[in-house]
């Protein structure tokens, strides 16, 4: 697997197996008991079974490849598969009650079990295959590849990737090694050189791009340090076709992709399971909050709407994890009109830095004061986190207009790691801090990220909200 991604899509389908299969089979104990078939049973007496169960059933999955990248099998394949270790891992266990003449187990439970469980786990296969390739059709996933390099090994590289690349692999464009500017412009495979070397600060800022690959000779590679050091600010990952280089990275690995070894230098570490685990966590609290939630936006969208014209909810492009844009949902704190009035007041900007904050903004209605005081403005976010596109805790979003006035390149890192409704600056002062302090606090965090210091965040964060410290 080349993407992390396709390790991410294995990760997050062994769990939902594991949910679908606990839910299967309290759903069929519920049936047996509905129907009384044989008198009815404890629950209790029987959950020593779902433990074997999913052991027996999850590892015959693996082993019969269900677990298989859907570009790699069929939905028929799929099918048979979940029936070979639904049915197998079943059996199983009905020869052991038989052996062990364990009578008080249902097996009106353990058939309907059976069947219901074959049925949802490979329907939730189909479904996964056909997002899968909804996703490879739309280009969303696509690895974004920015190749350095226009000789024969990078159009090798290109090729390779293309028969590699899980999700597909979208060329931005080339840079060319050789300084000569009648080059630029010219395609190679369907993407065009848009530079030379020096333009790759220019061409990292505009475009969203996953990894950079240097595809040169060894020999070519006496000024790398340009590249390494806009990819690192950039917070964006760096391979080489070459051997390793000593530079100060965060973490470095060799890829193989075919018989081409690359070189991965990440300038931010982040361990696969503990992003899933925290991707498990984002959504579960957020479920969980809802109940909560809900009634607080309701009541405040309906002040909203009795104290101002226009509609309840704000939604703005925002820029995301790997300079994505997303749609933040926000509660309308401001005037329907306020985005074309900032022009007019841009020049009161009290804000160091490309942010725009200002005291007593006209732009701020009587109830948008209150709910930006509270935070409860931000609540509806929540809807980002359950789309993936936000997490609880990460760097707060920023408005393509707040980006496009970047001055440093090391700003942008903040776009390495995916945004949040809260972080380090939201329990250190919110708005009172100014622009450069916010931003150190950002990195700091993208430094030194882990699930406890999330954690740690997200306790202080109601005492940060409630004294309304720095609220704008």
């Amino acid at each position: 697997m080349y993407d992390s991604r396709s390790i991410e899509l294995d990760r997050t389908v062994f769990l939902l197996d594991v949910l679908i299969s606990v839910s299967v089979f309290i759903f069929s104990f519920q049936i047996r008991n509905f129907f009384r078939l044989d008198g009815e049973v404890d629950l209790y007496s029987h959950l020593f079974l779902l433990p074997l169960l999913l052991v027996l059933i999850i590892s015959l999955l693996s082993n019969f490849g269900a677990y298989d990248l859907p570009r790699n099998s069929t939905a028929v394949r799929y099918v048979w598969a979940v029936f070979r270790a639904v049915f197998l891992g079943v059996g199983v266990v009905l020869i052991l009650l038989f052996l062990f003449k364990i009578q008080y187990i249902s097996r009106a439970v353990i058939i309907t079990f059976a069947a219901t469980e074959f049925m949802a786990l490979a329907l939730f296969r189909i479904a996964v295959r056909r997002y899968y390739f909804y996703l490879i059709a739309t280009g969303k996933y696509s690895l974004k590849v920015l190749v350095v390099g226009t000789g024969d090994r990078a159009k090798d590289l290109i090729e390779e990737l293309g028969r590699q690349a899980d999700w597909g692999v979208k060329i931005i464009g080339y840079l060319d090694p050789d300084p000569d500017p009648e080059r630029v412009g010219r395609e190679i495979r369907g993407a065009v050189v848009l530079g030379t070397l020096g333009d790759i600060d220019k061409c990292l800022k505009n475009h969203v791009i996953d990894e950079v690959i240097v595809a040169i000779p060894r020999s070519m590679l006496e000024d790398v340090e340009s590249i390494v050091i806009a990819c690192e600010e950039e917070g964006i990952k760096l391979r080489f076709m070459v051997d390793i280089f000593n530079v100060r990275v965060a973490k470095i690995s060799l890829t193989l992709l075919g018989e081409i070894p690359l070189l991965t230098m990440e300038s931010v570490v982040q361990d696969s399971t503990q992003l899933l685990l925290k991707r498990i966590f984002d959504f579960s609290f957020t479920l969980l909050a809802m109940p909560f939630v809900l009634p607080v936006i309701a009541l405040a969208g309906l002040a909203i709407k009795i104290d101002s014209p226009g509609p309840v909810f704000f939604v703005q492009q925002r820029v995301g994890l790997r300079k994505q844009i997303f749609p933040m949902i926000k509660l309308r704190s401001m005037y329907n009109d306020a985005e074309g009035r900032l022009v007019e007041i841009e020049h009161l900007n009290e804000a160091e830095g490309p942010i725009f904050k200002m005291e007593n903004d006209p732009r701020i209605t009587r109830v948008g004061r209150f709910i930006r005081r509270t935070s409860i403005d931000e609540l509806p976010q929540l809807f980002n986190v359950l789309r993936g596109e936000m997490s609880l805790v990460g760097p707060r979003p920023m408005s393509i207009r707040d980006v496009e006035l970047f001055d440093r390149g090391i700003q942008r890192k903040r776009f390495s790691v995916k945004p949040g409704l809260t972080c380090i600056w939201q329990i250190s002062g919110r708005s009172d801090l100014p622009f450069h302090k916010w931003l150190e606090l950002d990195l700091e965090y993208i430094e030194n990220w882990s699930l406890a210091l999330d954690l740690k965040i997200l306790l202080k964060t109601p005492w940060a909200v409630l004294s309304a410290k720095g609220a704008a």
